[in-house]
């Protein structure tokens, strides 16, 4: 399969995942959002990663939620789109914003502002 069919079934999942994800009652695991899917060439296996806005606690229980209604949400995309394959999803939590604010902390106490004296 195309590299760029590959791109285009990985948003489509990436947007249906949402909407699922929505129509689900997710109340006590923060406010999940799905950054990113990557499916592989072969249409049989997916990665979610999702960015959970809420405390440690909280994105746990929103990965394990998430893994507990694994077949239910693989049943939801397989209704929602039409593949060779509905891909076997993987959920991920997504720690880019984290690192990048961990890494901003970092330069800042490295270089820390002049003061105008």
């Amino acid at each position: 399969m195309s590299h760029h069919r590959i791109v285009r079934v990985s948003e489509l999942v990436k947007q249906q995942i949402g909407e699922v994800l929505q129509e689900l009652n997710l109340t006590d695991c923060g406010f999940i959002t799905v950054t990113s899917a990557s499916i592989a060439p072969d249409l049989k296996d997916g990665r979610i990663y999702v960015s959970v806005i809420g405390n440690d606690e909280q994105k746990k229980r929103a990965i394990s939620m998430l893994e507990l209604r694994h077949g239910h949400i693989q049943h939801e995309l397989a209704k929602r789109i039409v593949l060779k394959y509905t891909p076997r999803l993987k959920f991920l939590l997504d720690e880019t914003e984290a690192h990048a604010q961990r890494i901003e902390t970092l330069i800042a106490t490295l270089n820390p502002p002049e003061s105008n004296d």
